[in-house]
């Protein structure tokens, strides 16, 4: 029988595999039906370098993804299992996993992007912090790129207001660009979470920004720009996010202004114009319910049973579930991290996430900062 070890195993020997790009994975995953299946095809087709590593892998390199995984709070989300986020589905080229480093059931919740330029002006950084902190105090996960200026105190607004903050990156899950970021992103996968596509040790190149900036897109309901140059990297997110459906919102500023010209740009090409957080959070609040409501669909078990306190009493539904009634028990009304209840309940994380998202959205369970969870019902 094969173990979820294995099976991490065989995901990271695929995704280190040169030439394997995540759509050939994903079309073989979807033939195979699993990945030690498609590891088996693929192995046996394989020639030249990628031949060479799948037949010779470098036990080094493996042994040393296996052990940033089994370090606290860190998680590897793959496609076509629970817990790989629904949003990035759609996308032709979504990727075939992420590394999380942090709460990973923060891919899962309403999410919106702060986005803008690195060498903001003072009044530029200052609504980025308005903006994330009221959006985050508002129940939305504000989400980022980790670069300095914008996205920096976007991240920093938001966990300074209590919220949470997702950082998307462009070099591997345990490295940081820039290096002047280590404490933020140190806070951001204790308190929220750092997310990247690429295998541990992958260094910043400059093609990863733009590819990181479709996963920022993806990932967020809308993105609101911030002070931006027309060479901005910024403009790249805004028109991918138009590009998925998405909603784009752009703050005006001085017409003598370098930073504004991205921001008016956006505006004529239809963008949003937003002079404060309140608009974003109340165009946004039908699709974060409508988000709401599809995840509890996707999740909802259907079985016959309700918790009440230390009753079950007959319901409808996921209620009845008896790995619901353990996570409930496990909870107390204190805050406690996710990792204590995985432990408690003996369950992955990927569904004490999903299972604690699920309770979070019938309010019977608040989400904290730091991944801890608190019991409401009595």
């Amino acid at each position: 029988m094969t173990t979820p070890a294995d099976r991490r195993y065989g995901w990271l020997l695929l995704l280190r595999t040169p030439g394997l790009g995540a759509a050939a994975l994903r079309r073989q995953l979807q033939l195979d039906g699993s990945v030690e299946q498609a590891l088996q095809t693929i192995t046996a087709r394989a020639t030249g370098e990628a031949g060479q590593w799948l037949r010779h892998p470098d036990p080094a390199l493996l042994g040393a993804d296996l052990a940033w995984l089994a370090e606290p709070g860190h998680h590897l989300l793959c496609w076509g299992e629970p817990d790989y986020p629904p949003q990035l589905l759609h996308l032709d080229d979504a990727p075939a996993a992420l590394f999380v480093a942090g709460d990973p059931s923060l891919l899962l919740r309403p999410q919106i992007a702060v986005v803008g330029a690195r060498g903001a002006s003072a009044a530029g950084r200052g609504h980025a912090r308005r903006f994330a902190a009221e959006l985050a105090r508002r129940g939305f996960v504000v989400t980022s790129g980790l670069a300095e200026g914008i996205d920096g105190e976007a991240h920093l607004a938001a966990l300074d207001a209590g919220g949470a903050s997702l950082a998307v990156i462009g070099t591997g899950a345990d490295r940081v660009y820039p290096a002047s970021h280590h404490a933020l992103a140190r806070r951001l996968a204790e308190t929220g979470a750092v997310v990247s596509e690429l295998v541990p040790g992958t260094p910043a190149r400059p093609w990863h920004f733009p590819r990181r900036n479709r996963l920022i897109a993806g990932l967020s309901l809308a993105t609101v720009v911030i002070e931006a140059g027309l060479q901005s990297g910024s403009l790249i997110t805004a028109r991918l996010a138009a590009e998925q459906g998405r909603e784009v919102f752009a703050l005006p500023g001085s017409i003598d202004h370098p930073l504004a010209r991205g921001c008016h740009r956006l505006i004529r090409e239809g963008a949003r114009l937003v002079e404060a957080p309140e608009e974003v959070a109340e165009a946004m609040a039908g699709p974060a319910a409508a988000m709401g409501t599809v995840l509890l669909e996707r999740l909802a078990i259907e079985t016959p049973a309700v918790v009440a306190g230390d009753r079950v009493a007959v319901g409808e539904g996921w209620r009845a579930d008896p790995e619901y009634v353990d996570l409930l028990h496990a909870l107390g009304h204190d805050p406690t991290p996710l990792e204590a209840l995985v432990e408690r309940t003996g369950q992955p994380v990927s569904a004490v996430s999903s299972m604690l998202l699920m309770l979070e959205l019938e309010g019977l369970v608040e989400s904290l900062s730091g991944a801890r969870y608190q019991r409401l019902e009595d």
